[in-house]
């Protein structure tokens, strides 16, 4: 292991310098025996969204946990507001869930739920206003046609945003969940089987046409969770398209047979859903190829005893989604680092480098460089823990991973020059974490 000094000041890094030739400083911090990297920027959570039930981890509860997990920014992808309300709408919406509540830097993604002159005119206001990516969905209520997704790609490719995508054919799910519904098959298990690989696979290909019919509108395709889907987007970019591609942690370590068990098999009902050991396999060699550039979470927490239980008689009435903000990085560190999967520096980039190149915050955030913000994460590679749901801090009353032995555990998280985590204990206050202004994407 080399050693070196970090030099912080007035919240940025100052410099790095060969261990003890940096002169005298007037506090300093013994990190012998860990890895200090860039801080975590996990740029897919949905804290406090209401999807006719409301998420049980609000701004607080879930910067807090990020906090703990190693991270030190979070963007999170605003939910759908009433019907025909303007982008602007949902920001104000944000504003007063967010202030004076997060631990974390953070930032917001618009969300698009129908496209007119006006919303098109808004993406490039907002974009000068901090926010420069907004996501569209291909399912739910306000899934957006094709020629609606073509104006957003060349209005972000003239502003330099970028359009985070849920790719999933909606006429698939619909056509399945009623088949299966109508046949009495109502438990867990045939949520996996009501959105098969190929209706995500269908999707993200049609996203990377529509990318190429405008000549390199910026796609980012969010939670890939199919080997196909991996395999699409490679292709794509040996070709040079604007198309990168995101996962997330379940993916990479949970599968299907999670479903089988009726009670239990309702924590993992998120969308898209588990998939086989094969898919894993094609997600992880996506990581280390590069066709995927980012691991975020979709952390979105659902009570199992609460909210959860909606799906007991019924899959589809069971809110999609499950917490993983806090457990992101041991979990990658552990399957890819310390598993040999991933090398280091894939590591940092997928983690926090590259999502702050896509959505617009590097080199303020996602580096360890003379002004970037001293944000940082201080990992023990050594460091052996169990994972089970009364040792975190999200406010959900279960974790997906429990019972999951990881090795290498953050344990100090310092956002722009502050410790925020030490020794278990949280250091500073709801509003310590500020809103970020975001800038145009950066290819990478």
């Amino acid at each position: 292991m080399v050693y070196k000094d970090l030099w912080i000041e007035d919240e940025k890094i100052m410099g790095v310098t060969e261990a003890g030739a940096g002169g005298e400083a007037d506090q300093t911090i013994d990190a012998k025996g860990l890895i200090i990297l860039p801080g975590g920027i996990d740029v897919h959570t949905h804290f406090n969204i209401d999807v006719g039930v409301r998420s049980v981890d609000d701004f607080m509860t879930g910067t807090r946990a990020a906090a703990f997990g190693g991270n030190t920014m979070i963007v999170d992808h605003m939910g759908f507001g009433p019907t025909g309300c303007s982008l602007h709408h949902q920001w104000e919406v944000y504003k007063g869930y967010t202030e004076g509540q997060c631990i974390t830097d953070y930032s917001l993604h618009g969300v698009l739920q129908h496209v007119n002159a006006e919303i098109l005119e808004e993406m490039k206001q907002m974009t000068e206003e901090g926010i420069s990516s907004f996501k569209a969905y291909l399912t739910y209520d306000h899934k957006l046609s094709d020629d609606a997704i073509l104006q957003v790609l060349e209005t972000l490719k003239a502003v330099g945003g970028i359009m985070p995508v849920h790719c999933e054919n909606d006429a698939v799910i619909r056509y399945k969940r009623e088949k299966f519904l109508a046949e009495g098959h109502t438990e867990a298990r045939y949520h996996p089987l009501s959105r098969p690989g190929y209706c995500e696979e269908e999707a993200v290909d049609r996203m990377i046409t529509l990318s190429e019919t405008v000549d390199g509108g910026p796609l980012y395709i969010v939670h890939v969770s199919a080997g196909e889907s991996v395999e699409r987007i490679r292709a794509a970019k040996k070709k040079g398209d604007f198309v990168y591609g995101e996962t997330c942690p379940q993916y990479l370590v949970l599968d299907d047979h999670y479903y089988e068990d009726d009670d239990e098999g309702l924590k993992y009902i998120l969308s898209p859903p588990l998939r086989k050991k094969q898919d894993q396999e094609k997600i992880w060699e996506g990581l280390r190829d590069g066709t995927l550039s980012v691991v975020a979470t979709d952390h979105c927490s659902f009570d199992f005893h609460g909210d959860k239980q909606k799906g007991k008689v019924d899959f589809t009435k069971c809110p999609n989604g499950a917490p993983g903000v806090e457990t992101r990085i041991p979990i990658l560190f552990s399957e890819g680092v310390s598993a040999g999967r991933l090398d280091l520096q894939t590591f940092v980039q997928v983690i926090s480098t590259n999502p702050a190149r896509l959505f617009g915050m590097y080199p303020q955030k996602g580096v360890i460089a003379p002004g970037s913000d001293a944000d940082l994460v201080f990992i023990d590679p050594e460091m052996e823990v169990t994972i089970t749901h009364d040792i975190l801090h999200e406010n959900v009353d279960h974790t997906p991973y429990e019972g999951f032995k990881v090795k290498g555990w953050p344990v100090q998280t310092m956002i722009r020059g502050q410790v925020v985590v030490k020794d278990g204990e949280l250091q500073v206050q709801p509003g310590f974490g500020r809103f970020i202004r975001r800038k145009s994407v950066q290819r990478i």
